[in-house]
């Protein structure tokens, strides 16, 4: 049976920025969010985790998080968060950071072992989080989020501050995360080649609005053509296949039901 989608929209201020933003992401695969600086992505993201409350309604998997009736707060939501910076504990060694999430999660679906092989930490264990490049800290970071056992993961441009070297050491990783779990993702990019390489769909933000887009932005279509003159595996060849069915939110190529995104105009009350 397959799990239902996540749904979501938020309306509100805050400060002086006005967000009016209605989704719906699919049960599964990594959902890329880009837009131009200052268009409420990351903003969109605190919505969604409860560290930021504006009106508005969220179901994940059925399970209301928030309507008219309902706010869960922030700790009580099963998200997992991977920030541009990784709030790493220095106190602790990298296995001291895995335990700590782990201990603090209320169920058991995805095991500590499996996290280290999963993103090949094994090495890093007993080491201090302080003398990790940052490719590694990432690494720990979202195996942190992962033993959180959350229900939907929150990426906000996470290689953003690496070097070039870095990035192209932990996206093979984060491919691996991708094949090997099922679990809706939205990940906040600029990075074309990020997108091209790891996204299943593509949500446009503009002025605190998701946009439907006819075609994905013509940098992220070059940023595939690249990749696939280099070559891909057959595996990733046959789930780009799948995937590309519905490459950006607005353009259908499945029924409508398996995902669609829109936004209220001002005037119809949003």
């Amino acid at each position: 049976m397959t799990s239902p989608p996540v749904e979501g929209r938020f309306a509100g201020r805050v400060g002086g920025f006005r967000l009016d933003a209605e989704f719906l992401l699919p049960p599964v695969g990594i959902t890329a969010l880009s837009g131009p600086s200052g268009s409420g992505k990351t903003t969109l993201l605190r919505c969604i985790a409860g560290l930021t409350r504006l009106p508005g309604r969220l179901v994940v998997e059925g399970d209301v998080w928030q309507d008219d009736r309902t706010f869960r707060p922030a700790h009580q939501r099963p998200v997992g968060m991977v920030f541009q910076e990784p709030s790493l504990l220095p106190h602790l060694s990298v296995k001291g950071n895995l335990l700590y999430a782990a201990r603090r999660a209320t169920t058991r679906t995805v095991s500590l072992d499996d996290t280290v092989d999963l993103l090949g930490l094994s090495a890093l264990l007993p080491r201090s989080t302080a003398n990790l490049s940052g490719g590694e800290r990432q690494r720990v970071a979202l195996g942190r989020a992962l033993l959180s056992q959350p229900r939907l993961l929150l990426m906000d441009e996470p290689l953003s501050s690496l070097d070039a070297t870095a990035k192209s050491e932990i996206l093979p990783y984060l491919e691996r995360l991708h094949a090997a779990l099922s679990l809706p993702t939205l990940y906040v990019s600029h990075d074309a080649h990020e997108i091209a390489r790891l996204a299943d769909h593509i949500l446009v933000m503009r002025d605190g609005r998701i946009t439907p887009a006819e075609d994905p932005p013509a940098q992220i279509d070059q940023a595939r053509a690249r990749r696939d003159l280099k070559g891909v595996s057959a595996a990733q060849r046959d789930r780009r296949a799948r995937t590309d069915q519905l490459d950006v939110v607005g353009r259908q190529r499945q029924p409508a039901a398996e995902l669609r995104v829109g936004h209220r105009s001002e005037r119809s009350g949003g």
